[in-house]
């Protein structure tokens, strides 16, 4: 861990070119220009700036794909790999060193009012993944530990993250990778999922669940299938009400009964079972699944919706009739 540490504190360093040698030059033929006002030189100033911090970036700013075989074996220098989106992948074949991952929102929004979550891919292997700040490392992914494919989450301010290869006798089959996705304040409020996973949701959390989900439907579970070595459980339902959907979660029923058929998931922990009665569902879809947020029974719901409708404190509105 030590030099884990020691690694994170250095970057990588570029070979400055050689300054011409000594000796007169050719004569001027023309006599010398005058100097350029200060706003020029501001304005020239600025674009060696920006062109300087674009160079630094991947080619589409979203993902980045590398080798260590392009690095000598003894290097100890740290890369440094910058992306600005919202959602991309990092992919790192035949790791050696370390890699330091800078993430940043492709909006000008403060850094603080994002969360970052990353989801390794399963058969990543060869490197920890830490989360850094100033030199201090906090281990979020172990090489070949923990369950595959488990998402990590944390705010983006509290650091970026650092790639250190582990030591290997045989690189040639190891591949470290992960998806990662930016997430503003508003839509992280569903990752109370994530630090208490099992937790009936409260009537504000309900509430504000109905404005910034990715889909809120209306319906019934009709199976639920638990896939033990993702830790997951798969929940069918038959939607009789789409309120929302940003992304097509829910495909029509083929018999054309005017219902949608669509599954959505949550932890194996949570002992989803199939139950009676109709639900709302609410959730966000995160590296491409859909993952189940609040889902209070239906006639719950009304209820805590009407007192909030008659105090005048609804977040935002849903059409009951």
């Amino acid at each position: 861990m030590r030099g884990a540490v020691w690694a994170a504190r250095r970057r990588a360093g570029q070979q400055w070119p050689r300054s011409p040698g000594p000796g007169p030059g050719p004569p001027p033929l023309l006599p010398p220009l005058p100097p350029p006002p200060p706003l020029l030189l501001l304005l020239l100033l600025l674009l060696l700036l920006l062109g300087g911090a674009s160079a630094q970036y991947s080619s589409d700013l979203c993902s980045w794909k590398g080798s260590g075989l392009t690095r000598e074996a003894h290097s100890k220098e740290v890369e440094q790999v910058y992306l600005r989106c919202s959602a991309g992948s990092v992919e790192w074949m035949y790791p050696t060193g370390a890699l330091i991952v800078n993430l940043r929102p492709n909006t000008f929004s403060p850094t603080r009012n994002f969360t970052v979550c990353i989801k390794p891919f399963r058969d990543s292997s060869g490197a920890n993944i830490y989360l850094e700040k100033t030199g201090e490392l906090r281990l979020l992914v172990r090489d070949l530990g923990g369950e595959p494919g488990q998402v990590q989450c944390f705010s983006l301010e509290r650091g970026g993250l650092f790639v250190e290869a582990t030591p290997q006798q045989d690189i040639s089959r190891r591949t470290t990778g992960f998806q990662y996705e930016l997430m503003s304040g508003q839509r992280g409020l569903d990752l109370h999922v994530l630090s208490a996973p099992c937790r009936p949701c409260s009537d504000t959390e309900v509430l504000l669940a109905i404005c910034t989900s990715d889909f809120v439907v209306q319906g019934f579970i009709q199976d639920v299938t638990h896939v033990p070595e993702q830790q997951a459980s798969v929940i069918y339902l038959r939607v009789s009400r789409l309120h929302r959907q940003k992304i097509r979660v829910f495909q029509p029923a083929p018999e054309g009964s005017g219902h949608w058929l669509g599954h959505v998931t949550t932890l194996l922990e949570c002992g989803v079972r199939p139950g009676h009665g109709e639900f709302l569902f609410t959730g966000h879809v995160h590296f491409g699944e859909a993952q189940l947020g609040c889902a209070p029974r239906f006639s719950d719901f009304q209820r805590m919706y009407r007192n909030a409708e008659e105090r005048g404190i609804n977040p935002c509105e849903i059409n009951m009739e």
